[in-house]
């Protein structure tokens, strides 16, 4: 008899927290994205102002002030909330991953089901050597996506990824 909570060959893999965290890094990426998208934000604010010659200025005041205090809080505790929630791991029959920060997901791709194993990077994570990986199944559901990983780990992964598809005897269909 097997003891409460244990898996057997015949039994279901149980969706869990992954156990991986992500390269701290990721924490820079997040808030150089996050700066910018701020910066875009309050660029088309600045537009809206100028463009606007009608009436009183204080809806934009009102609105700015408003946008200002949301993008000081995402800019600062976005970055940080990322870096706790995002996880990944691989077992040897899956690929476990977390992901988001206000709504968040977990998913787990039977390693028969790998289709391809993608390793991209960005501007800002080429310059933090970061990168993102992109495991790609034949699942209605779409890829799964591991971002803010150090590159070299990434480049492992993205290996041993490609090494486990290949040995499985599934067809990934």
């Amino acid at each position: 008899m097997t003891e409460p909570g244990a898996t057997t060959e015949t039994s279901p893999v149980r969706l869990r927290e992954p156990a991986n965290l992500v390269c701290p890094r990721a924490r820079w990426m997040w808030l150089v994205e996050g700066i910018v998208q701020a910066l875009l934000l309050g660029g088309v604010q600045v537009a809206w102002w100028l463009l606007d010659r009608r009436g009183p200025r204080d809806p934009h005041v009102l609105v700015a002030g408003v946008t200002g205090i949301v993008m000081l809080a995402y800019v600062v505790g976005m970055p940080l909330w990322r870096f706790r929630v995002h996880r990944w791991e691989v077992t040897p029959t899956a690929v476990y991953t977390q992901t988001g920060w206000i709504s968040q997901e977990r998913r787990i791709a039977p390693l028969s089901r790998v289709q391809t194993v993608d390793l991209t990077r960005g501007p800002v994570a080429q310059l933090l050597r970061l990168a993102t990986v992109r495991v790609t199944t034949a699942s209605a559901a779409g890829h799964l996506v591991v971002h803010g990983l150090d590159r070299d780990d990434a480049t492992a992964l993205v290996e041993r990824l490609t090494v486990a598809a290949a040995a499985e005897r599934g067809d990934a269909t």
